[in-house]
């Protein structure tokens, strides 16, 4: 049986058994592996899981519905990264009218539609790619898509962030994407009461580097930060907005009464609770 060891923190690895590989392929940015596992058809990149059959929902769902919720309206969209595409398709669900989704990795997206049975079809890719639908698809790298954005004084109400972890590899591009100054190019694109959003790592006290890290980012640029905490999973999001919210929760839970779908894994307890930050964080 083959398995994957990732790492999951100092001197930690999670052991994965692979059964029937899919793809296994090196692109341009990084080694991509679609493969089935006891979660289902799964995506690994560079050896480290990104999303699976089994719980790819209760990822994408946290990553999304907050920031959608918290945003005064939702219109128009950006998405970089998260190559599955699910990200794009709930945003279009959840009332979006525009999604640009920008990732870097050509062969990854394509691969992607291909092999995992969730995301985009090689249908709706082909359709997002030649903008035939809402969703637009455009192989960029993110930063470049957000200085071209400024320049052409294009706005978003949520601009979301999906990238694997950050982390101490020199030569990991996407670790730029992290860091303030692009925060806060985000943050200049952002229509009134809009919301910019990242994927922010795990709150287990010995691997939470990078949230602490992106709550500090966060906390020190914005008057309203929402922690979100997926309470299946050890995922953790952050959603801002540039002007004060006087009960960002409050809003958020009308909102999610009106939505125009109801999400399958948040609910309005796991709002109440998830969005309570880790002690260590408010400490």
């Amino acid at each position: 049986m083959r398995t994957i060891s990732e790492p999951v923190g100092a001197g930690l690895t999670r052991t994965w058994e692979i059964g029937e590989v899919l793809l296994e392929t090196k692109t341009e940015y990084q080694d991509l592996l679609i493969a089935r596992t006891a979660q289902g058809i799964s995506l690994f990149c560079d050896g480290e899981r990104q999303s699976t059959e089994a719980s790819q929902l209760v990822y994408h769902e946290a990553l999304m519905v907050p920031p959608l919720l918290l945003a005064e309206q939702v219109r128009r969209v950006l998405i970089i990264g998260s190559s599955e595409g699910v990200a794009s398709q709930l945003a279009i669900a959840m009332g979006a009218d525009e999604v640009d989704h920008v990732d870097i990795d050509r062969e990854a997206v394509a691969a992607c539609a291909e092999h995992l049975p969730y995301g985009y079809t090689p249908q709706e890719l082909r359709a997002a790619e030649v903008a035939e639908s809402g969703v637009r698809v455009h192989y960029l790298d993110g930063w470049q898509w957000v200085a071209d954005a400024a320049a052409r004084e294009r706005s978003y109400d949520v601009v979301v962030v999906d990238l694997p972890d950050e982390n101490d590899d020199p030569a990991a591009q996407h670790n730029r994407l992290y860091g303030s100054d692009f925060l806060a190019a985000c943050t200049r694109l952002l229509s009134p009461g809009g919301v910019v959003s990242v994927q922010a790592g795990c709150p287990t006290l010995w691997r939470n580097e990078t949230l602490a890290a992106a709550w500090k980012r966060f906390t020190s640029a914005f008057p309203a930060v929402v922690y979100y905490g997926s309470d299946e999973h050890e995922w953790a999001f952050l959603s801002a907005r540039a002007d004060t919210v006087d009960s960002p929760l409050e809003t958020m839970l009308a909102r999610l009464a009106d939505a125009p779908v109801q999400p399958s894994t948040i609910d309005a307890d796991a709002l109440r609770g998830a969005t309570v930050p880790p002690r260590s964080l408010r400490a």
